[in-house]
């Protein structure tokens, strides 16, 4: 039963997935804008690649701010935390062009809601990219599955009352 039933250590690990993870998610809503990475390409589908919101300066910052998220931990915790908080950013940014991927390929508009996808494609993409540069337990993945719609609903929900976000979800 402990393999499967979050330990103490599994919520320290996923903590330190979390913040970077939700910080390079969150950096597109404040510094994203510009070109978009798809450069206004369309598929067979007649629908773009990602869509306008997906653009290379939200790209950037979200990988910059990962990166900065985890040299804070390294310095802070331990210098083993870096590597992880990186794979956990470029994770959550190709998530979450993988589900804008998705979203255009069932004819859903950028800004769009497609529930669950919309509050996990970030930490799938966290999931799949951080075992390449260490072990994560099923604890922390569950914990990281069940923590993240409630806590990414919330901070949408305020990113909207703020005007950074033109719908809630």
């Amino acid at each position: 039963m402990n393999e499967v039933w979050p330990s103490v250590q599994d919520w320290i690990q996923a903590l330190f997935i979390i913040v970077p993870t939700y910080c390079t998610n969150g950096a597109p809503v404040i510094f994203g804008g510009g070109g978009p990475i798809d450069f206004g390409k369309s598929l067979s589908d007649g629908e773009r690649v990602f869509g306008d919101h997906k653009t290379f300066r939200g790209l950037a910052s979200g990988l910059v701010v990962g990166i900065i998220v985890g040299l804070f931990e390294a310095y802070l915790i331990s210098a083993s935390l870096f590597p992880i908080a990186v794979s956990a950013s470029l994770g959550a940014l190709l998530g979450d062009l993988a589900g804008a991927f998705l979203k255009r390929r069932i004819h859903i508009k950028p800004g769009g809601s497609l529930p669950v996808v919309d509050q996990l494609d970030f930490v799938f993409g966290a999931v799949i990219l951080v075992p390449l540069v260490s072990e994560l337990s099923l604890g922390v993945v569950l914990i990281l599955l069940l923590v993240t719609p409630p806590i990414h609903l919330l901070t949408n929900f305020f990113a909207y009352a703020l005007g950074l976000k033109t719908a809630y979800w």
